[in-house]
């Protein structure tokens, strides 16, 4: 159950959004409010998973409000204003719904945080061996969150603040470190080769030298990581006289 909480200050608009609210099993309206200053109370009263948030609102507007706030919840923006999504965006709100709102358009927005909180609950649980985790992730590209599979990653490449994940089913760039990926992934399953590369071991097709073939593609292998690779890929799967 996601807690929401509404602030616009158009009655209509809050009502209209409330009632969304009380047709989705998931979702539960814990408060409402007429500008971001009465979310900054809410915030501190309660857990809260989901915020409705207008742009255009009297004392600060959403913009500002987000700008100044660290680590909010998920936020979907609710506005008559389509010129402030790409700035939205920016600010990693999940979805921006245009008024008028349909309610379809809303269970599609709704939906999505709902995946999304999903995942990370299970990401902040500590690890159990004797469950295992999803075999996906998500990862925010442009306007869009999309779905990653372990199974389907070749290799991953760093690019300058971005990252590049390769896989066989196509690429996909977004804004994350090379580390705090590495830090995220299964050390049995994906290894460092280069400061600027991470492959996935079960997709290594040949070592040669200081370079490692992957399909068609050719990844760097550094001489400070040459005998980690060897070590950890080949030696206990090489076959000698």
């Amino acid at each position: 159950m996601l807690k929401c909480v509404t602030i616009d200050d158009e009655p209509l608009a809050r009502e209209c959004i409330v009632n969304y609210i009380y047709q989705v099993d998931f979702l539960q309206s814990v408060g409402t409010g007429n500008n971001p200053l009465e979310l900054t109370t809410l915030l501190g009263e309660q857990k809260i998973d989901l915020i409705f948030l207008d742009i255009q609102m009297p004392v600060i507007n959403g913009i500002e409000f987000l700008k100044m706030t660290s680590h909010p919840p998920l936020v979907i923006i609710t506005t008559a204003y389509p010129s402030y999504a790409l700035e939205s965006f920016q600010l990693d709100v999940l979805d921006y719904l245009v008024k008028p709102i349909t309610f379809n358009r809303f269970f599609k927005a709704v939906s999505k945080a709902r995946d999304y909180h999903q995942l990370l609950t299970r990401a902040s649980l500590p690890s159990d061996p004797s469950h295992s985790g999803p075999d996906y992730f998500f990862i925010k590209c442009d306007y869009k969150y999309e779905r990653i599979y372990f199974d389907e990653i070749l290799y991953i490449q760093a690019l300058q603040n971005y990252i590049s994940i390769f896989t066989s089913k196509g690429k996909y760039l977004t804004l994350l470190s090379l580390k705090s990926v590495e830090e995220k992934l299964n050390p049995k399953a994906f290894i460092r080769v280069h400061k600027s590369f991470i492959v996935s071991i079960s997709k290594i097709e040949a070592i040669e030298n200081s370079e490692i073939s992957i399909q068609s593609h050719r990844i760097p292998l550094s001489r400070h990581y040459h005998e980690q690779v060897l070590s950890q890929v080949v030696n206990n799967t090489l076959w000698k006289k």
